[in-house]
């Protein structure tokens, strides 16, 4: 493989930075202006609308836990807190020297799940966007619309970075050996019982996401 021949897509939440940290803010904020019970009814809500649509959406969570609220100002400052979230700080700190590494290798390039709104600034606030030279895509399901990458961005080969070995195998699944996934073993998916038995299994493992700065571009090559 040379240099241009291969695309690293690079997952986001829990891969470049830590989302579970930022859930965990949000919780505790919640609970700081609406108490526990609060809290959890938001989360509720946001399983739920997971659930049926897919994606993890923080905004439109927060609009349905508006009901009962409306004359309550504290839901405001709910609004300013999502949106003007110090993203950045949750970057992984060898982040970007990885993304850096991936770009003297090939083409890194973003593929991460989400809402229109909220993950793109959450991409742009955090530096990430700026990283890989505004090359985002953002979609409902990543796993599906392989067909829209390839189209965007054709490659002789495509490296998959992710936490999330489902995803991993999904994708594998769909484009077989011209794709080689890296399951980077952080966050909460990563570390979830049953983890390790997804089929078909990662092609390489890495304890974080620094561990890229290490890899060659044979060392993405298919497993024999």
């Amino acid at each position: 493989m040379s240099a241009g021949g291969v695309v690293f897509l690079l997952d986001v939440d829990n891969t470049l930075l830590d989302n579970d940290r930022f859930a965990t803010d949000l919780g505790e904020r919640l609970e700081l202006h609406f108490g526990a019970a609060e809290r959890e009814r938001y989360f509720g809500i946001f399983a739920e609308l997971r659930e049926r649509f897919g994606i993890a959406d923080y905004l439109a969570s927060l609009q349905a836990f508006r009901t009962g609220l409306d004359d309550d100002p504290r839901l405001l400052q709910m609004s300013n807190f999502l949106l003007e979230y110090p993203f950045a700080e949750l970057v992984y700190e060898p982040a970007f020297a990885a993304i850096a590494h991936l770009r003297s290798l090939g083409t890194p390039v973003v593929l991460s799940d989400g809402d229109v709104v909220f993950q793109p600034r959450k991409i742009e606030r955090s530096g990430i966007w700026d990283a890989v030279e505004g090359r985002v895509m953002i979609y409902v399901h990543k796993e599906r619309v392989l067909d829209h990458v390839q189209r965007r961005y054709p490659a002789a080969r495509y490296v998959m970075i992710d936490d999330k070995p489902n995803l991993l195998a999904a994708m594998k699944t769909t484009l077989g050996s011209k794709l080689t996934t890296v399951f980077v073993r952080q966050g909460h998916y990563a570390h979830a019982q049953g983890a390790d038995d997804v089929i078909p299994r990662p092609d390489r493992a890495i304890g974080g996401i620094g561990d890229l700065k290490n890899f060659q571009l044979r060392d993405f090559q298919e497993p024999s």
